[in-house]
């Protein structure tokens, strides 16, 4: 799945470490998040969608 969150977090200026402590997972998690290997799980993506004040459908998009 496509996604925005490299773009959104880069806008805030904040590391992969700022946004993983951020939702509470790990640095490993956002990069894969971003590269588009880990689709996060509804709970996950609803804490992202939160943290930006976004919807998930603003975030996230179908490949």
């Amino acid at each position: 799945m496509k996604n925005r969150l490299k773009v959104l977090r880069a806008e805030r200026d904040w590391s992969q470490q700022d946004l993983a402590d951020a939702l509470g997972v790990s640095r490993q998690s956002v990069n894969a998040i971003e590269t588009g290997k880990y689709d996060p799980s509804l709970p996950l993506a609803f804490r992202i969608a939160d943290l930006f004040d976004l919807t998930i459908e603003a975030i996230f998009v179908r490949d």
